[in-house]
């Protein structure tokens, strides 16, 4: 019995069967499980041109296997190329495109299993959260991380270097050759960006929810390992699709992605030092498959789990291949479940449980991925903190932090991303200072954009290491620094940081998981009855139709369904 028969089966289904026929289908297809091939295919992400070629090697691999494949895309967003500009505004919505689209063409075409094709920014959660409103045996294989670029003297470069090379030109420090030598070299071949950014954070952690096979995360884009990755998750949702009605109901996504994987995806994160946007995604993730997930957990796990593994941009010299050569994502969690408490055993999509799948897993060199007993940290790379200036939580890398832990120090405010990289450029923003920038969260931005570029103009201008960056925004993987994004409640919903003045003194201690504002509960009570958030004015339909039902950060920027 499968699901598709709704669509094949039966002499009422006769027009249905003749538009397939017309696709090409043959009387003994009827009799064959449909998989929908949802591929993120598009000409403008250096980590998706290629995909039309790799959704041509799983179609094959399913048609070899005895079943029938149905290819369909997604939108995708690159947020790098987006990031900069208004573009940046339909990143974070992209997410809830790709969502709906997925459960709009599985259920509406009544596909029996799913192999998805991401890899970059938005589109893994967006795939993700989708096929768990389908809820059928869904095996994610991304296109792969990019190989590491080096400049013409031979160090080792990515996309963060060249952001941080603008601000490193501005101030002089670099030529406009230098900078040109960044710009060619950095990004040498396809792939999701090489180093920790968000889109290699979640092809990492599909690995620790047992939805995507092993190495998911780590074998390079563009290689033979990779097309044979390829065909072996092409291979395995055809086993799955012609198993017996209740054995493969085992393998329904919700019964893999569940509180126990959600959990590990956490560990993982908090192992690796993940991107910041992690939170937000997971969080949306857990949202999808009924996991009562409260953003307070983040810390609980992060103090048992040690950051075993430091890659671009919290340490420039390692990237996605030198992890996939030291043993790979599975390695890191072999060590890192040594402790015995760490992750939590489960079914992955590959048939094993999680356990069995990293037993034989080992660290291949302790100078990339670390022992739990030379651990860069003995608590995990993100943290979430808590005040009067983030009631709802705030999110900070800290396996990205240059300097100290603890910071005191004058905000100054800028109500959007624009005039805080005028303001920095311009010398409003000195060494002790707290930049503090509003107005760009869910609602506010709308759209949550990433603060790459204000953060690499701080490093680039030699600040990283004596100011603090506060926001309602979202920062890219590629940041580092000081910086704490994701403030909740955020400005445009009259949150603490909307009402901050220049000089206000703000206080950040990462150890003790605190952020305030040095006020008096009577002065911001009276702040608060003066305050009215600012509403940015929107041409875009889309946009405002986000605006009017989006969440808050700490509920992962999600939309109100009812």
């Amino acid at each position: 019995m499968y699901r598709s028969d709704e669509v094949k089966k039966g002499h009422n289904r006769a027009p249905h069967r003749s538009l397939l026929r017309a696709t090409g289908l043959k009387d003994e297809d009827f009799d064959k499980p449909f998989i929908g091939v949802a591929n993120s295919y598009t000409d403008m992400i250096p980590g998706h041109f290629f995909l039309n070629k790799v959704a041509q090697i799983i179609k094959e691999e399913i048609r070899a296997a005895g079943c029938v494949p149905f290819e369909f895309n997604t939108i995708g967003v690159d947020d790098g190329i987006a990031m900069g500009h208004d573009g940046m505004l339909y990143s974070l919505p992209s997410r809830e495109i790709i969502a709906n689209s997925i459960e709009t063409m599985m259920n509406a075409h009544k596909l029996d299993c799913m192999i998805a094709i991401p890899n970059c920014d938005k589109i893994v959660p967006g795939m993700i959260m989708g096929a768990l409103r389908v809820n059928v045996p869904t095996v994610f294989v991304s296109g792969g991380p990019m190989a590491k670029g080096y400049t013409k003297d031979g160090e080792p470069i990515d996309l963060a270097t060249v952001f941080e090379g603008v601000g490193k030109f501005e101030s002089g420090e670099i030529t406009a050759d230098e900078l040109s030598d960044l710009e060619c070299n950095a990004c040498p071949s396809g792939g999701s960006c090489s180093g920790m950014f968000t889109a290699n954070s979640m092809n990492t952690l599909m690995e620790a929810m047992g939805i995507a096979l092993k190495g998911n995360g780590t074998i390079l884009a563009l290689t033979k390992e990779r097309e044979e990755l390829y065909r072996k998750a092409a291979r395995r949702v055809c086993e799955i699709a012609k198993m017996k009605y209740e054995e493969r109901e085992k393998f329904n996504i919700r019964n893999i992605l569940n509180s126990k994987a959600v959990h590990n995806a956490f560990v993982v994160d908090m192992a690796m030092g993940g991107s910041s946007n992690t939170i937000l995604h997971m969080l949306a993730i857990a949202n999808e498959a009924d996991v009562d997930f409260d953003l307070s957990k983040v810390n609980d796990i992060s103090k048992h789990v040690s950051h075993i593994a430091k890659i671009s941009p919290s340490l420039t010299t390692v990237h996605m291949q030198d992890i996939d050569k030291a043993g790979g994502v599975s390695a890191v969690m072999h060590e890192i479940n040594k402790r015995g408490d760490a992750l939590q055993d489960n079914l992955t999509i590959t048939g094993e449980s999680l356990f069995e799948r990293i037993q034989d897993s080992d660290i291949t060199d302790e100078s990339i991925i670390h022992r739990l007993e030379n651990p860069y940290s003995k608590v995990g790379g993100l943290a979430i903190l808590y005040g009067n200036l983030a009631e709802q939580g705030c999110v900070i890398k800290t396996a990205g932090i240059i300097g100290e832990r603890e910071f005191k120090g004058r905000a100054v405010c800028f109500d959007s991303q624009d005039e805080a990289i005028s303001g920095i450029t311009g010398g409003k923003v000195k060494a002790g200072d707290v930049v503090v920038i509003r107005y760009e969260g869910p609602k506010g931005g709308p759209g949550m954009q990433e603060m790459l570029a204000p953060t690499s103009l701080i490093m680039g201008m030699g600040l990283g290491d004596s100011v603090a960056l506060i926001t309602d925004g979202r920062f890219s993987g590629a940041t580092r620094g000081l910086s704490i994004g994701h403030v909740s409640p955020e400005a445009a919903e009259g949150g603490m940081i909307g009402l901050l003045k220049d000089g206000d003194e703000i206080y950040i201690n990462v150890d003790t998981y605190e952020i305030s504002v040095n006020l008096s509960d009577d002065e911001i009570a009276k702040r608060k009855a003066e305050f009215t958030p600012k509403v940015k004015p929107l041409a875009s339909r889309w946009l405002r139709q986000y605006r009017a039902l989006v969440t808050n950060a700490s509920k992962g920027g999600v939309l109100y369904a009812e």
